[in-house]
């Protein structure tokens, strides 16, 4: 411990060694992508990557410490929060949201049939875990990918996001269900549930009706861009909230993050386009710090070792993502009729892209001895192998056959 200059409580003797060396590959990824820009890969694959490279499976450089912990959990949580702003409640409406919730339902019967049919290989300890973490869509990878295809406001695009939404929301409440930490039986979470969203729902009612006083408007307008950064300040309160709730109530807190995020955006509707900043802001602070401490030291975290200690145990990865593609991508074919076939093609590919779920559901069912270490590695490299190939294959059959132009 170091005494404090000004004589109050002693600081603690922390290094920032590894810390130092995670915000160092954060930054050389992107980087370096830039530098190659024919790899058309997520930086956070990249991250991830090099937390392997770097941890002790391989080199042994990097170890998860305790600043690197807390600021790996700050990032799982802005990763949460963030993908939760990303949903559109003013898409989720109407046929798209029937034909994806409809889509969803049927991915919920093929991951259970997945799950169960994989844990009767012995492959998993936890058929619904893997069930669950079978049915997310990293909404916060395919946006970007809709948006580099010019398809974000075409039919096509709003299908995909709507489906991508509904698996993100509907994967996280399932995990949350089943899974809650001091819930005693399934009836005790579905109260705890809803007992959070009932919280959850009064505040943003509370905070909407607050954003129509002319002089709290007038306040945040005059208060926002400056040193006091009020509407930011605000967002992570609301966030901490969520998440401190949540974890006294022992719930997930990926639940808590993601609702944050999703109130966060039912409340801000700058329809007038007063404070367009406030939203790069925070992805700047997530995006540009917390989210990579996350994803490097997921990387570190990897069980190499384990995931090829058997060719049996090897395997698992190309079987985990047919799985992925099955769950996900087989309900696109729902979207024929409204988006012709191609599309439906890239819409399945799409809807089977996802990491950031897969890495936070592992780590939970890892702690909690519902799968091994083993399996958990396997999880996250078919997620990683996702997002390497299946959103570069849907750019291909968008670009090659221009299908979507007819639902623009």
């Amino acid at each position: 411990m170091l005494a404090a200059p000004w004589g109050g409580p002693s600081l603690p003797d922390v290094s920032f060694g590894d810390l130092l060396l995670v915000t160092a590959v954060a930054f050389a990824a992107p980087f370096t992508l830039g530098l190659f820009p024919a790899l058309r890969l997520p930086a956070v694959v990249v991250e991830i990557l090099a937390g392997i490279v770097l941890g002790p499976s391989l080199m042994g450089w990097l170890r998860v410490d305790l600043p690197v912990q807390i600021l790996s959990l700050i990032g799982l949580a802005f990763l949460l929060f963030l993908a939760g702003m990303e949903i559109s409640f003013e898409r989720l409406r109407g046929r798209i949201l029937k034909l994806t919730g409809l889509a969803f339902l049927v991915s919920i019967g093929l991951a259970l049939i997945s799950g169960s049919g994989i844990g009767a290989l012995g492959l998993v300890g936890s058929p619904l875990l893997l069930a669950i973490i079978l049915l997310a869509t990293s909404l916060g990878l395919v946006i970007p990918v809709l948006k580099d295809a010019g398809e974000t406001n075409s039919t096509f695009g709003q299908l995909v996001i709507s489906g991508a939404s509904v698996g993100d929301f509907g994967a996280v409440l399932l995990l949350a269900l089943f899974f809650s930490r001091q819930a005693s039986s399934t009836a005790s979470t579905v109260i705890l549930l809803a007992g959070f969203g009932l919280v959850a729902a009064l505040v943003v009612i509370t905070l909407r009706r607050a954003g129509r006083v002319m002089r709290l408007t007038g306040l945040l307008l005059r208060l926002q861009d400056t040193t006091a950064e009020i509407r930011v300040r605000g967002a992570v309160l609301l966030l901490i909230g969520f998440v401190a709730l949540a974890r006294w109530l022992g719930l997930e807190t990926i639940l808590a993050a993601f609702l944050a995020g999703a109130g966060l955006r039912l409340v801000d509707r700058d329809q007038a386009m007063t404070h367009p900043n406030f939203r790069l802001k925070l992805e700047a602070m997530g995006f540009g710090f917390f989210i990579p401490v996350f994803f490097v030291a997921s990387g570190v975290q990897f069980n190499l070792g384990a995931l090829f200690s058997s060719g049996a145990t090897a395997v698992r990865i190309p079987l985990f993502l047919l799985a992925l593609l099955l769950v996900r991508g087989i309900p696109a074919a729902l979207y024929r009729g409204v988006i012709g076939d191609r599309p439906a093609l890239a819409a399945g590919l799409l809807q089977a892209t996802s990491l950031p779920f897969i890495v936070a559901a592992t780590q939970i069912g890892i702690q909690r001895n519902l799968i091994t270490a083993a399996t958990g590695a396997a999880l996250v490299a078919a997620g990683l192998l996702s997002v390497m190939i299946f959103p570069a294959a849907a750019l291909g059959l968008l670009q090659g056959g221009k299908p979507a132009g007819r639902g623009r």
